[in-house]
């Protein structure tokens, strides 16, 4: 008897030890699948996030090549420009955007410039709040018509260049963004930035131009507030723009030496209508410098530029025709213009087009000439 409970005992036990092995066995088989589950599982949300990436990154720009021949001058092509945009959104909520400008100079030498770079900030679905150096909001043809494959000239409007009457950039903030209503819908830029600088003329006697590249300092304290508003009827395919801008400016002696600083102020008005085939664009912008007593060039002056533009499309062909009357007033009676051109483009594609301009410019002051001249260009939107 005490034999068999004996052999009992150990058969139990033996059983006993061999359901604990067993036990232990199943647990790290359990232990290994849920490792490789979670390493599966990571693989996954990896695979996910290539799929579905947070961070979108984005090219686009263009480019231009051209040919000038002044009325009485010799005429010669150019490489115009090479304009690469890039577009960096991470989620969708903030996106870095950046326009880079590559020139060659008359004597071949390449020039490199930043149009503009911003950091933006979604808020919501109505507003971007907009950081760093962007192009003016004030009218339309500088911030949404330069680009050469959008303009419908191989040039800019009298007016409308670097420097002229029109601001060309801004350094500061700027919140704009958009909202439908039953009269329309409405777009709205309101912007704070360092004010522009004066460029006296050679003897120091004049201002010679208002310099908007969108500088990086504020210049006695010369900050610049101001904005667009913008109402868009879809029916009518019309969009008209009011744009504002107040603030301080000063002359400029040298590169860190300025005057005190005198009032500015810029209006603008702009216009876009599509109808029965038409593509009619208005445009009108004034820059406005205040006189001061305490300034080696006591007088300011008013910068003032407007351009009408028509252009018709001949479709189902690829031809489209264009015409545009401009005005550019400052106080040098020599720089004045006024301006009818004429251009005949050939459409390849919505983002290539060959254009051909003649421009009629006459100086309305007594005693005083502008020049005609032919154009070419070929441009390139990607």
């Amino acid at each position: 008897m005490k034999f068999k409970l004996t052999t009992l005992a150990c058969l139990v036990g033996m059983s006993l030890a061999g359901n604990a092995l067993a036990a232990t066995d199943t647990s790290a088989e359990v232990k290994k699948l849920r490792q490789e589950v979670n390493a599966l599982n990571a693989k996954a949300k990896e695979w996910e996030e290539w799929k579905a990436p947070k961070t979108l990154v984005h090219l686009a720009g263009f480019a231009s090549v051209g040919f000038t021949q002044p009325e009485k001058g010799t005429g010669s092509f150019s490489t115009g420009s090479f304009s690469p945009i890039f577009h960096y959104q991470f989620a969708e909520d903030v996106m870095m955007e950046a326009e880079l400008e590559f020139e060659g100079s008359a004597t071949g030498a390449s020039v490199a410039g930043i149009d503009y770079m911003t950091i933006d900030y979604f808020m919501n679905d109505y507003a971007a709040l907009v950081v760093g150096k962007f192009l003016s909001p004030i009218g339309q043809f500088r911030q949404n018509i330069h680009p050469s494959w959008i303009n419908k000239m191989a040039a800019a409007p009298v007016g409308f260049g670097h420097d002229q009457a029109a601001p060309n950039a801004d350094v500061g903030m700027m919140v704009r963004g958009g909202f439908t209503t039953d009269s329309g819908s409405h777009n709205y830029a309101l912007y704070v930035a360092n004010g522009p600088t004066l460029e006296p003329n050679t003897a120091g006697t004049e201002i010679e131009m208002i310099e908007t590249p969108g500088l990086n300092q504020d210049v006695e304290g010369a900050k610049v507030v101001g904005g667009r508003y913008g109402l868009f009827f879809a029916e009518q395919q019309l969009d008209i723009g009011f744009s504002a801008a107040v603030g301080g400016t000063s002359v400029r002696l040298s590169t860190t030496n300025y005057e005190s600083a005198r009032s500015y102020q810029v209006v603008g008005f702009d216009m876009t209508w599509r109808v029965a085939g038409f593509d009619v664009r208005a445009e009108y912008v004034s820059q406005k410098v205040g006189d001061s007593s305490s300034s080696s060039i006591t007088d300011g002056g008013t910068w003032t530029a407007m351009y009408a533009q028509i252009a018709y499309k001949f479709n189902p062909s690829n031809w489209e025709a264009v015409l545009r009357y401009g005005q550019y007033d400052t106080p040098d009676a020599a720089s004045d213009v006024n301006q009818v051109a004429a251009g005949l483009n050939y459409v390849f594609a919505s983002n290539v087009v060959a254009k051909f301009n003649y421009e009629l410019n006459t100086n309305p002051n007594a005693g005083q000439t502008a020049e005609n001249r032919m154009l070419a260009q070929l441009a390139y939107g990607f």
